[in-house]
C-alpha cells in the first residue's frame, strides 16, 4: 500500500480532512487507521485563526483521535518568527484573530491597534472579520517602515460552500497599496513541517495537502514525500503544469487510497504507462489513452510531461487530448 515505508503522515486539514465544519468522506476512518499501523499522525496547517486545542476539539468532533500537540499552524510560527527578531516588548501591530494575538503578547510583545501606536511591526492572518480598516492601519505601519510578517499566503481556502478568498489575498492587497512583500511564517515555507516531523520523531514522513503552491512545494522544499488529494483546491490538471517544485509524487482521489497500492509508473518506448493508461508528449500536447475522468490517465499524462519537461520555472499549460487507441496499437507503432 502507499503507505508502506512512511512512519508519519502530515496532513493539511482544510480540503484534506475537512472542508468547513464537516468531515470529507473516508477522512476521519483513513487518519484514524494510521496508529493501527504504528505511522504517526501530525497536522500542518496555515489556519492562523484557531488554536492547537481548538483545531483539536473540532477534529475530535469529526471522531479523528487526536490532541493539540499533534497540531501546528502558521500563527505560532509567526509569533515566533517575530520575537526571534525584536526586542522585547516591541509594538506588534495585529491583523488576524483573537488567536494570533495571544500568540504574539504570550512571547512578551505588546500587542497594539493602530500604526499611530508606531508599531516595530505587523503580522497578518486570516480572521473572517478582518475589515478594510485593518488592512488600511497595516499598510500604514509598513509603508511607515514597520516589519511585516504574514501567517501564510493562501490566495484561497475551501468552505463547505466553494472556494472563498484567502489570507493570501488579503496580503495581496497590503502589498498592492505598499509595494512591499512580507516575510512568510507557514507553508509554503519548510519550517512547520520540520518541526512536526521533529516533534513525531519521523525520520520519513508523507505530506499530504491539496494545495500545490503551499502543501507540495512546501514538503518539496523540505525534502519530504508529497501526495495531492483531490479532495479540496487543486487538481490533476494543475498538477500536470505545475512548476517543477510544485509537483507532488503522487496523486491520490482521497485519505482511503493511503491504505491501497500505488500504480506502477513505467517509461516505455511508446510512452509513460500507469494501469492501461499511456501517455505521450508531442510539442505542447499530451496525448493519453484512456478518459479524463480515470485518475491513471491523469497520472500518465503528469509523469509523461513532468519527464519532458524536468526542470520548468514557471506553470505551463499544455492541451491534453484523451483518445480510444488501444495500448496494443501504440506499442505495434513504437516498432
Amino acid at each position: 500500500m502507499l503507505i508502506s515505508g512512511y512512519d508519519a503522515v502530515l496532513a493539511d486539514l482544510d480540503g484534506v480532512v475537512y472542508a468547513g465544519p464537516q468531515a470529507i468522506d473516508g477522512a476521519v476512518e483513513a487518519l484514524n487507521t494510521l496508529a493501527e499501523i504504528e505511522v504517526s499522525l501530525a497536522f500542518v496547517t496555515n489556519n492562523a485563526g484557531r488554536s492547537p486545542m481548538s483545531v483539536a476539539v473540532h477534529l475530535r468532533q469529526l471522531g479523528v483521535n487526536t490532541t493539540a500537540e499533534q497540531v501546528f499552524g502558521s500563527a505560532d510560527a509567526g509569533a515566533e518568527m517575530l520575537a526571534r527578531e525584536l526586542n522585547p516588548e516591541a509594538k506588534v501591530l495585529v491583523v488576524g484573530s483573537p488567536y494570533l494575538r495571544e500568540c504574539v503578547s504570550i512571547r512578551g510583545m505588546e500587542v497594539v491597534e493602530s500604526h499611530t501606536d508606531e508599531p516595530d511591526a505587523v503580522i497578518q492572518g486570516f480572521d473572517p472579520d478582518v475589515s478594510w480598516r485593518h488592512l488600511s492601519e497595516a499598510s500604514f505601519a509598513i509603508a511607515r517602515g514597520a516589519r511585516w510578517v504574514a501567517t501564510n499566503t493562501d490566495l484561497t481556502i475551501p468552505r463547505a460552500e466553494g472556494i472563498a478568498p484567502g489570507n493570501g489575498s488579503l496580503v495581496a492587497c497590503v502589498h498592492r497599496a505598499t509595494g512591499v512583500n512580507p516575510l512568510v511564517a507557514g507553508k509554503p515555507e519548510p519550517y512547520l513541517f520540520r518541526r512536526a516531523a521533529e516533534r513525531t520523531d519521523s525520520r520519513r514522513p508523507l505530506v499530504v495537502g491539496d494545495r500545490l503552491d503551499t502543501d507540495i512545494l512546501g514538503a518539496n522544499r523540505a525534502g519530504f514525500s508529497s501526495a495531492l488529494v483531490l479532495t479540496g483546491v487543486d487538481s490533476p490538471r494543475e498538477a500536470l503544469g505545475a512548476p517543477a517544485e510544485e509537483r507532488p509524487k503522487y496523486l491520490i482521489r482521497s485519505l482511503s487510497e493511503l491504505y491501497q497500492p500505488y500504480p506502477t509508473i513505467q517509461v516505455l518506448g511508446h510512452g509513460v504507462q500507469v494501469g492501461e493508461a499511456v501517455a505521450r508528449v508531442q510539442d505542447d500536447r499530451v496525448l493519453v489513452t484512456g478518459n479524463d475522468s480515470d485518475l491513471d490517465s491523469w497520472r500518465a499524462a503528469c509523469n509523461a510531461w513532468w519527464l519532458a519537461h524536468p526542470h520548468s520555472d514557471e506553470a505551463n499549460d499544455p492541451t491534453v487530448e484523451f483518445t480510444s487507441q488501444s495500448l496494443s496499437t501504440l506499442r505495434a507503432g513504437a516498432r
